[in-house]
């Protein structure tokens, strides 16, 4: 297994912050990788374990699909991306939000991947985690400029 962990200072209350990752369904508010995301499960429904997405890739062609694993209201949520057509055997993300002071937080994103394709993937693995870093960097700085700024972000080319 491989790991990605990458982490961003939010100049907002925790409670602002937490906002933004519980809205599960609008992810691409702020995520410069995705065109769209949508819930899977009822739309009027909190988000909890058990909600599910799909995000479809700003490249037109690639999606997947996640499942919230585990949730702490405030304090965290980790999340199964259960399939989808990126060359992933299995991965799981764990978003934590911890408060610096009253109007600063701290995000911490640590992705769990296995790649596809048994020994090849695993010697893929490495790249992979280069490629992952800057693109969960750019998901913090979306979601940092989102909750401080109320700006959206643009789709990465």
């Amino acid at each position: 297994m491989s790991k990605v962990i990458v982490s961003k200072r939010v100049n907002a209350s925790v409670e602002d912050v937490w906002k933004s990752w519980d809205d599960f369904g609008n992810i691409y508010k702020y995520n410069p990788a995705l065109k769209a995301s949508r819930l899977l499960s009822r739309s009027d429904a909190p988000t909890r374990v058990g909600t599910q997405r799909q995000c479809d890739m700003a490249d037109g062609k690639n999606w997947v699909r996640e499942e919230v694993i585990d949730y702490k209201p405030g304090k965290s949520m980790k999340i199964d991306v259960y399939d989808g057509s990126l060359p992933l055997k299995s991965m799981t993300a764990s978003i934590e939000i911890e408060e610096i002071s009253k109007q600063r937080s701290r995000v911490r994103f640590t992705a769990d991947f296995v790649p596809k394709f048994g020994i090849i993937g695993r010697l893929m693995a490495p790249l992979m985690k280069r490629q992952f870093e800057p693109l969960l960097q750019s998901l913090l700085d979306g979601n940092a400029e989102y909750v401080e700024r109320g700006n959206g972000v643009a789709l990465a080319a």
